[in-house]
């Protein structure tokens, strides 16, 4: 039996998230300290900031449950429920002065989301995912866009900082199909909004051939949950754990595939 509902934490995980956001659009106008990361991929003193308020709220939250962060890694116990949380997805854009970040979080028990929040305080998007039918953009039903021929979508790539030159050459070569086929491709780099766009309507698909769990975990069932499928380049349903996370509305989801296995 599951210790928490959706129904008990959505309110304080919320709270959190949004206090989370106001910190991070705060420190956003003050000198930050950057330090390198992956090849050529960034941490900033408002990751570990953010990341530090949101662990705390969630400890408190949920005392028993384990926390997987971008920054701090993995504690608590492996066999029991989890947050999986990312206290700042987009930093680089962030450490630019740009709109595109967000707070991201997850709650899991038994391998299954109950809860996911996605708050983006600059881009003015909060949305929200609860298993017992919460599925929601900044208050209203998530639903997906009609979009139904992959020549009138609007779709958006990762193209990261961290990734290999192989990687970088898959994605971009992605990029370029894309870019013959579709009515636009955008390169935002923040997983867990960009899905959440894909969720409201506003993007009609989404690819990031390596995707990391913290980014994506609380979006992908809010984008199912609104109409649309979230698979790798096989066609198989994407999970947490996977690399390959390709979002549409399902109705153009075929031909995006195929465009993507074509990289």
């Amino acid at each position: 039996m599951a210790e928490h509902t959706a129904a008990s934490l959505i309110g304080p995980a919320d709270d959190l998230a949004r206090r989370a956001g106001e910190l991070l659009v705060r420190m956003q106008n003050d000198p930050l300290s950057i330090a390198r990361k992956e090849l050529r991929d960034v941490v900033t003193a408002a990751d570990l900031a953010s990341e530090a308020l949101v662990i705390e709220g969630l400890r408190a939250l949920t005392p028993e449950a384990a926390i997987l962060s971008e920054e701090a890694g993995f504690s608590g116990s492996v066999d029991g429920p989890r947050w999986i949380i990312d206290p700042l997805d987009g930093t680089v854009n962030y450490a630019s002065g740009l709109p595109w970040f967000s707070v991201t979080m997850a709650y899991q028990e038994q391998g299954r989301t109950i809860l996911g929040i996605t708050c983006a305080p600059v881009a003015g998007l909060v949305a929200h995912y609860a298993l017992d039918g919460v599925a929601t953009v900044n208050g209203k039903p998530a639903a997906v866009s009609k979009t139904r021929r992959l020549s009138d979508a609007v779709v958006s790539v990762v193209l990261t900082s961290h990734y290999t030159g192989d990687e970088i050459a898959r994605s971009a070569d992605v990029v370029r199909r894309l870019a013959e086929r579709t009515r636009g491709v955008r390169i935002v780099v923040s997983g867990g909004l960009e899905m959440s766009l894909v969720a409201a309507g506003q993007l009609d698909g989404f690819v990031a051939l390596k995707a990391d769990i913290v980014s994506h975990a609380a979006a992908m069932p809010l984008v199912r949950s609104a109409g649309g499928r979230v698979t790798t380049a096989s066609g198989a349903e994407s999970g947490d754990d996977d690399l390959e996370k390709i979002a549409s509305n399902g109705l153009i989801h075929e031909e995006l595939l195929d465009a993507v296995r074509g990289a």
